[in-house]
């Protein structure tokens, strides 16, 4: 592991509740992690000698700790023998912190289909290519389990085929993409209390129709019909949730069998979440002091204070303190989402083939959307994104990837805003992880150029110049997975 060479600032008591410091000791040891391999159940060191490793005080080491335990990279074990383990993650964070982002920032029914319809039917095409005899058997388990509760409430609210569908794709990326967006929408559906149960009932019936006819193009090996039927079900599901125009939910509706298992800070951290959800998000509003919180919900101070650290790095609340201090509501912001869930993919073994898959798909939709307008007064803010930054260290990764954020801004999807950015993130930490310098400013002159083509074609509208400019653009960043 690299040594860190920041000095700590003299007074951290105004330091962030993740400071900047403590986040890049984090992201040091989780590359180092990613670079041997992720060898879990491996001693990174003690306290101590993560102290002397890295130059830093307690407070910035543990509050690094805190960042690598919530990402699920690593847990500190207390005691003889202990230290900082390696750990195998699980999506729930990941999944949790897309959710709050999402549903924070108002994301519509429409802004979901739209990323479903691009992301799922390449899912079904390549779960039929796939398909292996226990993968049948588990799609037919779950179409009759489906069958067996169609008229349960609490089954309408899930939709378990299509994120096996992910799952069966063999591609870490479209299953975790399709798990988040299938959970976002069932915010949408069978919810709205004008919707009669008859009415309920018959939608939910061809809903479990469709499921069945995609499922057996998937079992039959017909990658083509499979994509036909299930682009035809989700243009149903829009239509139906365009009709219907039912409220979002707000209670969190991503409870597993797993959480159980899940630390009790977490689930109090998930309470207050949708708590603030239910009451309207409204941004600094106090909750309650420190006390009064400990009295409501019924736990420790212990346990309080770790699920604060939780929502303060979720950017949901923040604790103030002093007199009129408390919980404060706070404005949610993406990045936990990115790391989270670009860590999560990395420790799933990626492959260059899944990561361009995804990318393609995401990239050739927002640039699809944004050519059909053919930008319109936005075109200025594109232009001045295909210029290469000047400021910042020369091997920056970031600078690449500024006219595709901003590509993704000017869509106006925050689904596929969030997704390119997941993606651009695990392509840092892998090329970080592995010891792959990315080419950096001496690349300037070449990607401004396919940038600026790319621009061209969307100011003259020109759908499948724009598709084909950004295609053949996405294949040259490619080698630089490897």
């Amino acid at each position: 592991m690299e040594t860190a060479v920041e000095t700590e600032p003299a007074d951290e008591s105004d330091a962030p509740p993740v400071g900047k410091l403590a986040t890049r000791v984090a992201q040091r040891i989780e590359e180092s992690v990613i670079r041997s391999g992720w060898p879990v159940g491996d001693s990174l060191g003690s306290e101590t000698e993560l102290r002397e490793q890295f130059g830093v005080s307690r407070s910035v080491l543990r509050e690094a700790i805190r960042l690598i335990e919530h990402h699920q990279v690593g847990r500190m074990r207390r005691g003889p023998g202990g230290g900082l383990f390696v750990c195998a993650p699980d999506a729930q964070p990941a999944t949790r912190a897309m959710v709050i982002y999402l549903e924070y920032v108002g994301t519509t029914a429409a802004d979901l289909l739209e990323a479903r319809l691009l992301l799922e039917p390449i899912a079904a095409g390549l779960a039929a290519d796939l398909i292996s005899e226990e993968g049948i058997a588990t799609l037919r388990t779950a179409l009759d389990q489906e069958r067996a509760h169609l008229r349960e409430p609490v089954n309408r609210m899930r939709d378990p085929v299509h994120t096996l569908l992910g799952q069966l794709s063999g591609n870490p990326l479209l299953h975790l993409f399709i798990d988040v967006l299938a959970r976002l929408t069932a915010r949408y559906a069978y919810v709205s209390p004008s919707i009669s149960a008859v009415d309920v009932d018959v939608a939910t019936n061809v809903s479990h129709d469709a499921h069945r006819d995609i499922t057996q193009a998937v079992i039959d090996g017909d990658g083509a019909r499979a994509q036909v039927a299930l682009a035809a079900h989700l243009e149903s599901v829009a239509a139906w949730i365009t009709q219907q125009r039912p409220e979002i939910r707000a209670t969190a509706d991503d409870t597993t069998d797993d959480e159980p298992k899940i630390k009790l800070a977490e689930v109090l951290a998930g309470r207050i979440h949708d708590d603030i959800a239910a009451d309207g998000w409204r941004v600094g509003t106090v909750l309650g002091s420190e006390n009064e919180l400990v009295s409501r919900y019924g736990i420790s101070r212990a346990v309080l204070r770790e699920a604060v650290r939780l929502l303060e790095y979720h950017s949901v609340a923040r604790m103030r303190r002093g007199p009129g201090g408390g919980l404060v509501v706070a404005e949610p912001e993406p990045q936990a989402s990115i790391d989270a869930m670009a860590l999560l993919l990395e420790y799933q073994g990626v492959t260059a083939d899944d990561f361009q898959i995804v990318r393609g798909a995401i990239e050739l939709g927002i640039v699809t959307r944004v050519a059909a307008r053919s930008a319109g007064d936005e075109a200025e803010r594109l232009a001045a994104a295909v210029r290469w930054p000047t400021e910042g260290p020369p091997d920056e990764p970031r600078k690449a990837d500024l006219f595709h954020t901003e590509l993704a801004a000017v869509a106006g999807n925050p689904v596929l805003s969030l997704f390119l950015s997941i993606v651009i993130e695990l392509f840092r930490r892998h090329a970080a992880g592995h010891d792959r310098p990315l080419p950096g400013d001496r690349a300037a002159d070449e990607v401004e150029q396919a940038h600026g083509r790319i621009l061209e074609a969307i100011r003259r509208g020109d759908v499948g110049v724009a598709r084909h400019r950004m295609r053949h653009h996405l294949d040259a960043l490619l080698p630089w997975w490897h």
